[in-house]
Order: structure tokens, then C-alpha cells, then sequence
């Protein structure tokens, strides 16, 4: 994977020559700071960086995944974008529940293996998001859905009710879609993996 290696007197202008010397906007790269050094008496301040662009990365994070998905013996296709730094990768398999595995854990898994692995190999911070097709929308669709409908029993019936047991990802899409649903109040409770949301009724 194509990086440079940038010095300069401060961290701001290292990334405008990294995006000089990368042929990129801001918006376009990703670095981190190699060494950094204070000024002081006949000593000026420098600072060091990595940089690279987020096109480079998707496709080293592309091969690596390529990678592990054929030893599971699938075939795999991507479709990539990145808006605001924020990568998003959806993959297309021959067998796509097998990606996405019991409850997502298949796809969370290669989530977070992707990220742990660019973070050793090139020690970048990545804001990435994995979907299998349109699994994580069509699960957030519903959530949401189900979300409503049991806040709407509990607001009329007075009763909480206990929800399945969830991840961190879903669990903060059913806190999220009760917010400002008046009646009810929203808690997660229990340890992980077990750990799942309460929907409670209110006074108001």
C-alpha cells in the first residue's frame, strides 16, 4: 500500500504536503503521527507523519477480506464508498448467511478483525462499517419497527417489557428510535452477550 512519510514544523502543515504529495484533498487521506517533537531552546518543533489516502486503504481492506472470505470457501464481491472519512463496504457472497452468521455475529466479527488489522499493520484508527447486501438497514428497519410497536403496548398496558438479547450496534438503534417517544423510557441491562433493552412506562 502506497504511504508517505511526511516532516514538517507542525502537524498542519505536514498533512497539507501529504495531500500535496499524495495527490489528494484532507478529506481524502488518513495519517498518524510518527514521532513528535516539542521545541525548546535552539531546537525547533517537527512533527512526523504516515498518511495515505482512504481509496488505498479500502482496497488493502478489500484484499484482506477477499483473503479470509475464500478460506471459508466463498466468493465474494465489493462495492465501497467513503463519505466524511467514514469507510463503507458491502460485500455480495455465493452464500451470504454465511457471512452474516447467527444474529450478525459472522459480520461483526469481520468487522472488528478488519479494524484490529489495520490498526497492527499500519496502526490507522479506521471508521469503518461492513454490510452483507442490505442486512444491517433491513435489520435496523426491523428494530425500529419493532421497537414502536412495543412501546406503543407498554405505554398502554403500563407493563415493561424485556426485549431479545442484542448487540451494542442494535441495542443503541431501539434507544435511538425511543427517544422522544413520549409514555415509555428505555434501559440495557444484563452482560454481554446477554445483555438486552427494557422498555419502561412513564408518568407522562
Amino acid at each position: 500500500m502506497k504511504e508517505v512519510i511526511i516532516e514538517a514544523k507542525t502537524k498542519e502543515e505536514a498533512i497539507r504536503k501529504a495531500t500535496e504529495s499524495l495527490n489528494a484533498n484532507e478529506l481524502e487521506i488518513i495519517y498518524h503521527i510518527e514521532e513528535e517533537k516539542k521545541g525548546g531552546l535552539f531546537k525547533a518543533a517537527s512533527v512526523k507523519i504516515t498518511a495515505t489516502t482512504l481509496t488505498n486503504l479500502v482496497e488493502e481492506i478489500k484484499n484482506y477480506l477477499k483473503e479470509v472470505i475464500i478460506n471459508l470457501g466463498l466468493e465474494v464481491n465489493f462495492e465501497s464508498t467513503v463519505r466524511e472519512k467514514k469507510i463503507e463496504i458491502k460485500m455480495y457472497a455465493d452464500n451470504n448467511a454465511i457471512l452474516i452468521g447467527k444474529d450478525g455475529q459472522t459480520l461483526k466479527a469481520l468487522e472488528t478483525l478488519t479494524k484490529q488489522k489495520i490498526l497492527n499493520d499500519y496502526h490507522y484508527y479506521i471508521n469503518l462499517n461492513l454490510d452483507v447486501e442490505n442486512y444491517k438497514e433491513k435489520r435496523r428497519k426491523n428494530l425500529e419497527f419493532l421497537a414502536k410497536k412495543t412501546a406503543r403496548e407498554v405505554r398502554a398496558t403500563k407493563v415493561e417489557a424485556t426485549l431479545e438479547n442484542m448487540n451494542s450496534f442494535e441495542r443503541r438503534i431501539v434507544h435511538n428510535v425511543l427517544t422522544d417517544f413520549k409514555g415509555v423510557t428505555t434501559t440495557s441491562e444484563g452482560e454481554e452477550p446477554n445483555r438486552h433493552v427494557i422498555i419502561k412506562p412513564t408518568d407522562n
